[in-house]
């Protein structure tokens, strides 16, 4: 597949962070989802240990080269743009597609009295495993975005303590180091930490107006920056007694993906203003785990053109592509990757 090397405006990483999720751009996915939307019904999973995550699952209509299970990143939802063209892609390929909300992400908010943390690992890998179950398919891939990347990098390294076959797993720009990450959100461009700051605080009104013993309705209008939020949320709403604490139980730094069993990719960009790709030099070394970084990018971007089209969702068709053709021509792997 040809590289990714975007011209004029899109060189800029703020240009790339933030068309990539205009509504321009969720117009222009709209055709390509089209097929997958209407295919789409929605799913409660039992997660075990009385959660459960909502999702959509979108079937074929007739033989399946296998099922691709997306991760949103936080505040997103199945509905985030990337999601709705990734997801698109994929399904005009062949694929069935399930697109996990997280906790509190989507209208899930009424599933589980507890709020979302990043930490809540278990129940993303038993949402996998049910997926998995309920809709069995010899060929199982699995993908996210930002800190949906973090969560499925983190779901494949507990694939063989969990019983999951899952034959790739791809991670876009995904969160290495939170504390490091939320750093460059606090000292970069305002825009991105007043952006999640508003997306947090209207989850948390949603929370709050289904379950007020909860009990954070006066202190949430004090709280202005992720910091506040941070310092408030983590000990009060969290088993995790402080900041640290908590970034360090969901980093992906050093050893925590030591124990990948099967092939998972990353794709980064240099230029990313909140996933340093300094960070990705700290990742453990595994025979399974390969980094692909591109110059130009941003967060989650990857617009290869005026018209807002998306290398990524040709990037990530031809790998799992090519762990499903693993002998096919890489001629054949490329139009399939660009249909």
């Amino acid at each position: 597949m040809s590289d990714f090397a975007p011209s004029g405006l899109l060189k800029n990483p703020h240009a790339q962070s933030i068309l990539a999720s205009t509504g321009l751009r969720k117009l222009r996915s709209y055709p390509r989802a089209r097929a997958m939307l209407a295919a789409s019904k929605t799913v409660i999973l039992d997660c075990g240990n009385g959660h459960q995550l909502l999702g959509e699952y979108a079937a074929q209509p007739k033989r399946s080269k296998g099922l691709v299970t997306l991760i949103h990143g936080w505040e997103g939802s199945s509905q985030s743009t990337y999601m709705l063209s990734s997801g698109g892609a994929l399904y005009q390929a062949g694929y069935d597609i399930f697109r996990l909300n997280l906790r509190d992400h989507g209208p899930s908010h009424h599933l589980n009295r507890e709020l979302f943390n990043s930490a809540r690992l278990d129940e993303v890998v038993g949402a996998i495993a049910a997926i998995h179950e309920i809709y069995p398919q010899p060929w199982q891939f699995l993908a996210g975005f930002s800190l949906g990347g973090n969560f499925a990098l983190r779901v494949a390294a507990k694939a063989t303590e969990a019983d999951l076959d899952i034959k790739q797993t791809v991670a876009i720009c995904p969160v290495v180091d939170p504390a490091k990450t939320m750093t460059a959100l606090e000292q970069g461009w305002w825009v991105y930490e007043q952006y999640f700051v508003r997306k947090w605080q209207q989850s948390l009104r949603k929370k709050i107006n289904l379950y007020p013993e909860l009990g954070y309705q006066k202190s949430l209008f004090k709280l202005k920056t992720l910091r506040d939020m941070n310092s408030y949320f983590i000990p009060h709403h969290t088993p995790f007694s402080n900041v640290e604490d908590y970034f360090r139980a969901y980093s992906i730094a050093e050893e925590a993906l030591s124990t990948l069993s099967s092939p998972a990719h990353i794709i980064a960009a240099q230029d990313d203003p909140i996933i340093l790709a300094e960070d990705f030099a700290r990742l453990a070394n595994s025979e399974h785990l390969s980094i692909e970084t591109k110059r130009y990018g941003g967060h989650c971007g990857f617009m290869k053109n005026y018209q807002l089209d998306s290398w990524l969702d040709g990037r990530l068709l031809e790998l799992i592509n090519l762990r499903r053709y693993p002998s096919g021509d890489p001629a054949k792997l490329h139009t399939l990757a660009s249909d």
